[in-house]
């Protein structure tokens, strides 16, 4: 094959194979069409939507309607003895960052004290869980990704205070890929 033929050939089937993550990589705007834009945003400190989800008091920073539905990120402010349960995201890896306190974070079976700094990644279909230790309030940083978590925790917020009912729980974490195990 000559060098031309090849170059056309094998740009074509590079083209082809780098389109679907091209589209992959565009987001909805009001209309139904795709976009590519995404504006900045600075979110001071003490601003952000804030959310009890069941105990877990969230103030969203960044939403995926912010990121073109790439990222979404919170931060909780949890009282000692607070957390989630062991589940599995089938749709969102997650990163947590603990800001202040200490989180044990058990990812795929290894349970960890996350101290001020520490980081941890939990990939979608692992199952992992986090409970706040220690005798003060800790304040992590959680992001995830793909977008759309966000919308669950909304829903979550909204059930009636007192213990939350586990089976109404499930059901709404179910709808956006979340099992507990």
């Amino acid at each position: 094959m000559d060098r031309k033929r090849f170059i056309r050939t094998s740009g074509l089937g590079i083209g082809l194979t780098l389109l679907p993550l091209t589209i992959q990589c565009q987001s909805s705007d009001d209309a139904g069409g795709l976009s590519m834009e995404v504006g900045a945003k600075i979110i001071s400190d003490g601003e952000g939507s804030v959310l009890n989800v069941i105990g877990d008091i969230q103030t969203h920073k960044l939403r995926g309607s912010d990121t073109g539905d790439q990222i979404v990120e919170w931060v909780s402010d949890v009282e000692p003895g607070v957390g989630i349960p062991p589940h599995i995201h089938t749709l969102e890896d997650e990163i947590f960052r603990v800001v202040k306190g200490q989180v044990e974070i058990m990812v795929d079976g290894v349970a960890t004290v996350l101290n001020e700094g520490d980081v941890a990644f939990a990939p979608k279909n692992i199952p992992h869980a986090w409970t706040v230790v220690g005798t003060e309030k800790a304040k992590m940083i959680t992001s995830a990704f793909p977008a759309g978590i966000e919308l669950m925790f909304s829903e979550l917020a909204d059930l009636p205070a007192g213990p939350p009912d586990f089976a109404k729980v499930s059901e709404i974490c179910g709808r956006y890929g979340i099992n507990f195990v």
